[in-house]
């Protein structure tokens, strides 16, 4: 259902909206305190949740404007460039990557390879997580399972569709590369202007994890996303390449196109393990969707029940290159951010 979308984001003087009933305000306003300290518990530094587009329950007012590093949160950004790309007529999911990548035809590896691939994570190509190459760096790299048989979360398959977008935006004639394509497309008319976006070894923007945003900023992102891509009632994203987003792959039902889900996954590799939310995928809202970053930032968004969340936190570098989410539960967090706009909360985890 379309939602119109909201950018009132102001701050009101308390953590938690106040209501009509003291018990009720009471309960959410714990709740609400509770998530804070729970994320900052985890070196958090910011939380945000926001219901039907007011804020509800946050950290202080000056975290929530403080930059900070997303890391893996940027590629959901990529997943809406798709969708807004497909409206805009510049590509199509199925489409081969080789149609613009050329020095791919007539590799048989790579000629089976699509864009779906590329943002499912299912393209064959195995790297690093931490260690994003140059554009044609990625573009080179090995080929090691069949398009579409294997998730193998990496920065490679995004460094790609970086690539892929810059020259498909300079054969249209649009000046700039794909950070410049969505800073017109997206960020300025929803009103993100105080971030920044990291470059690689190449002086190109890194598509896996480059930006550095608020956690106000995020959750402007976030409400575009509960509203199916709609700015001041305009939906600017092909309304089937959106819905795909949020579609888990064969090789991995908890991961979308750059989106992760809350579905049981076959999956055993560690990415997918640094998040709980596959574990209670049939207690949590079937609708909603998570951008996820390491050190466990997180933007959850519930549009059956009107809800965005924001989590921010400090990276230990250390723990993330080993993997280790820590004691940090998605399905926890979810649990107070619920309680604190009023909606029922899953039941309790064993």
């Amino acid at each position: 259902m379309l939602r119109t979308l909201s950018l009132v984001l102001a701050l009101s003087a308390t953590s938690c909206a106040a209501q009509s009933h003291p018990a009720e305000t009471s309960s959410k306003s714990d709740a609400c305190q509770r998530a804070i300290a729970m994320s900052d518990a985890d070196r958090g530094v910011a939380v945000l949740v926001l219901k039907d587009g007011e804020l509800v329950c946050s950290s202080p007012g000056p975290t929530l404007d403080q930059p900070y590093e997303l890391w893996s949160g940027t590629k959901s950004f990529l997943g809406i460039m798709a969708a807004i790309a497909a409206k805009d007529g510049l590509l199509s999911l199925d489409e081969p990557v080789a149609a613009t990548l050329t020095e791919w035809q007539d590799d048989t590896q790579r000629e089976k390879i699509t864009l779906r691939h590329l943002l499912s994570m299912t393209s064959g190509h195995k790297s690093r997580v931490g260690r994003p190459p140059g554009y044609a760096t990625a573009v080179a790299s090995d080929i090691t399972a069949p398009p579409g048989s294997k998730f193998l979360y990496g920065p490679v398959p995004s460094q790609i569709f970086g690539e892929v977008m810059r020259r498909k935006l300079q054969a249209s004639g649009k000046s700039g590369g794909p950070k410049e394509y969505l800073e017109e497309r997206l960020f300025a008319p929803l009103g993100i202007e105080d971030y920044s976006w990291r470059n690689g070894p190449d002086k190109q923007p890194l598509m896996p994890q480059g930006v550095v945003m608020s956690a106000r900023d995020w959750a402007k992102f976030g409400e575009f996303v509960r509203s199916n891509g709609q700015i001041d009632g305009t939906r600017i994203v092909d309304p089937d390449t959106f819905e795909t987003l949020f579609e888990g792959s064969a090789a991995n039902a908890a991961y979308g196109l750059t989106w992760w889900l809350p579905r049981p996954s076959q999956s055993k590799d560690a990415v997918t393990a640094t998040t709980d939310i596959d574990d209670y995928a049939e207690l949590l809202p079937a609708d909603m969707v998570v951008a996820a970053g390491a050190g466990n930032q997180r933007l959850y968004v519930i549009p059956s029940l009107g809800v965005t969340i924001v989590r921010l936190a400090e990276l230990d570098l250390a723990a993330a290159l080993r993997g280790d989410q820590g004691k940090w539960s998605d399905f926890e967090f979810i649990q107070l951010a619920l309680e604190a706009v009023g909606n029922k909360a899953p039941p309790p985890s064993n």
